[in-house]
C-alpha cells in the first residue's frame, strides 16, 4: 500500500514521502479523517463578528459572548439563539484592522479591541460598561495568575506600541504603578511592538523580533521580564494561539511552537512556503488562530490570494500531538473555541424553523450545554464545526514504477471506509520538465478497484471523497512497466 503521509506541499512531487494535497482533512497517525463544514447555530449580526468566547456564571450557566465593529452581543441559551445586544451605552468603534479579545477575571468577563476602553460584564448580566480603575486602551490582554496583563497600549491618547501594563493582584481596577498592590507596567525595548500576549503562570509577550517571558517575583518588582527568544518574533498578531504553556505563533520565516523557553519549527520544509505563497497579504489582519485541545489541533485561517474582498477562505490545520498538517477550504470571519449553552428538546423546537435547520444532531452532547466545541463566524452568525463533512481530496507524492522506464497504470484501490463516493484520477507525465496531465475521474466498481488507464515514467493519484467516510489510510497501484524505445 502507498500510504496517505503528511501533508508536504513545501516538497517536491516526486518522491515526495507525504501527501502533496489534503484538502478538508484532518490529519491522523495512519492518514487522514474528514472536517466537517461549519453550521451556522446563532442568529445574525448587524456586522460580520470580530471575535467570541463562552464563559459561566456563578450558578455555572454558559454563555456565549461575540463582539463587531459596534456592538457586543450575547447568547444566553434557554429558548434563544438570538445574538442580544449587551453593548455599553453608545457602542463601540472598532479599528477596521483591529478585532475583540476576552478574558474571564472571576465572575467577570473582560473585552479590549483598542479603539474603546476595557468593557467589563458580570457574566450574566446586562449590559457591558468601561472597567474602573482607568486602565489603557489595549490589543492583547491575558489573565497571568490573579493579575489582568495588556500589551501594545494607548494611555491617555498617547500609544505606546512596546508597552506591557499590569492590574493589582487580585484587582482587575487597579491600575496605578502602586507597590502596595503590585500594579505597574514595563517598555519593552529592541523587540519592537507588542503582537500578542499568552497568560498563565507566567506572561508570554510575543514581539515583533522576540518574545519575552513575564515571571511574578513579589515585591518590589513583582515581574522579572527576560528576553528569552531574540532569533525570531511574530510577523501576524492573528497567528497567536496557546494552550497551556504552549503558544503557537507565525514568524517571518514560517510557523513555530513556543514552549515557555524556545521556540521550536513545526512548519519548516512541510507548510511555510504554500502558506506565504498562498496569503494575500493585503488583508493579514484578517488571520486567526486558536487551539481545539479535545482533538489537539492548532487552526489558522487566513484569506488566500483567491478571496478579492478579504475574507478568510483556508484553514491550516495542525495536529500538534502527531505534528502534522493538513489544509481545508473553509470561508470563516474567525475561528474560535466558545461553547453553546444548554438547550431542550423544546427550546430547539422554539429556535429553529425545522428540524433540518438544526445544526448538530438532536442527541448530540452539544445540546447539554457548557461542552467546549470549536468553531467561528460565517455570514454575521456563530458558527460550530458540526455540519455535513466536507469533501475532501488528498493526492499521493509521484512515483515511478519502474526506474527510467515508462510504465501503465491500470486499476487504483483505494482504502478508506464509509465513503458514499470514492473517484480517483491518475496524473502522469514522463519527464520531470512537463506538467502532470490528469485523467477522468474514474469510480469504485464492485471489486473494490477504481480502472483507470495511464501511461509514463512518473505517476501520482488523487482521491476524491463525499459523502459520510471515515478515515482514508492509502492506495494500491495495478500496472507495470512498458517496453523500451
Amino acid at each position: 500500500m502507498i500510504p496517505f503521509g503528511e501533508f508536504l506541499p513545501d516538497q517536491t512531487a516526486l518522491e515526495n514521502p507525504g501527501a502533496t494535497v489534503a484538502k478538508n482533512v484532518i490529519p491522523m497517525l495512519r492518514g487522514y479523517a474528514p472536517l466537517n463544514s461549519l453550521a451556522e447555530y446563532s442568529g445574525a449580526a448587524d456586522a460580520y463578528i470580530r471575535g467570541a468566547t463562552a464563559a459561566k456564571d456563578a450558578a455555572q450557566a454558559t454563555y456565549v459572548y461575540a463582539g463587531n465593529e459596534t456592538k457586543l452581543y450575547v447568547v444566553s441559551g434557554t429558548g434563544s439563539i438570538s445574538l442580544t445586544d449587551v453593548s455599553k451605552s453608545g457602542g463601540y468603534s472598532t479599528d477596521a484592522n483591529d478585532r475583540w479579545r476576552f478574558v474571564t477575571y472571576g465572575t467577570s468577563l473582560l473585552a479590549t479591541n483598542f479603539s474603546d476602553p476595557i468593557q467589563k460584564i458580570t457574566i450574566g448580566s446586562t449590559p457591558f460598561a468601561d472597567m474602573g480603575g482607568s486602565p489603557p486602551k489595549a490589543k492583547y490582554m491575558a489573565v497571568v495568575r490573579d493579575q489582568v496583563f495588556t500589551g501594545f497600549l494607548d494611555e491617555g491618547g498617547t500609544v505606546y506600541p512596546s508597552r506591557v501594563r499590569w492590574s493589582g493582584i487580585g484587582n482587575e481596577e487597579n491600575w496605578g504603578s502602586d507597590p502596595a498592590t503590585g500594579a505597574d507596567f514595563q517598555d519593552i525595548y529592541d523587540f519592537g511592538a507588542v503582537m500578542g500576549v499568552a497568560g498563565g503562570e507566567y506572561a508570554t509577550i510575543l514581539m515583533e523580533h522576540g518574545i519575552v517571558r513575564a515571571q511574578f517575583v513579589g515585591p518590589p518588582l513583582f515581574y522579572s521580564i527576560d528576553k528569552v527568544e531574540t532569533a525570531r518574533g511574530c510577523k501576524y498578531p492573528g497567528s497567536v494561539a496557546s494552550v497551556g504553556r504552549y503558544v503557537f505563533y507565525c514568524s517571518p520565516d514560517g510557523f513555530y511552537l513556543f514552549d515557555g523557553s524556545t521556540s521550536q519549527p513545526i512548519g519548516a520544509e512541510k507548510i511555510n512556503r504554500f502558506f506565504f505563497n498562498d496569503l494575500n497579504e493585503d488583508y493579514s489582519h484578517r488571520i486567526s488562530s486558536s487551539v481545539d485541545p479535545t482533538k489537539q489541533l492548532l487552526v489558522v485561517s487566513y484569506p488566500s490570494f483567491r478571496s478579492a474582498n478579504g475574507t478568510p477562505d483556508r484553514l491550516l490545520i495542525y495536529n500538534y500531538a502527531l505534528q502534522r498538517w493538513s489544509m481545508a477550504e473553509v470561508s470563516a470571519d474567525f475561528i474560535s473555541s466558545f461553547a453553546v449553552p444548554g438547550y431542550s428538546l423544546e427550546d430547539l423546537g422554539t429556535v429553529y424553523a425545522s428540524l433540518d435547520s438544526v445544526p448538530a444532531p438532536l442527541d448530540s452532547g452539544i445540546w447539554a450545554g457548557g461542552q467546549f466545541l470549536f468553531g467561528g463566524g460565517v455570514n454575521n452568525k456563530l458558527a460550530i464545526f458540526s455540519g455535513a463533512k466536507l469533501d475532501a481530496t488528498i493526492e499521493t507524492g509521484e512515483f515511478a514504477m519502474s526506474t527510467g522506464r515508462r510504465s501503465m497504470l491500470r486499476a487504483i484501490m483505494p482504502h478508506s471506509t464509509g465513503a458514499t463516493s470514492v473517484t480517483v484520477q491518475v496524473g502522469s507525465r514522463s519527464r520531470q520538465q512537463d506538467a502532470a496531465t490528469f485523467g477522468a475521474e474514474s469510480s469504485l466498481n464492485d471489486d473494490g478497484f477504481c480502472p483507470v488507464r495511464a501511461e509514463g515514467r512518473f505517476h501520482r493519484v488523487r482521491v476524491n471523497l463525499t459523502g459520510d467516510w471515515q478515515n482514508a489510510l492509502g492506495i494500491d497501484v495495478v500496472g507495470g512497466r512498458m517496453g523500451g524505445r
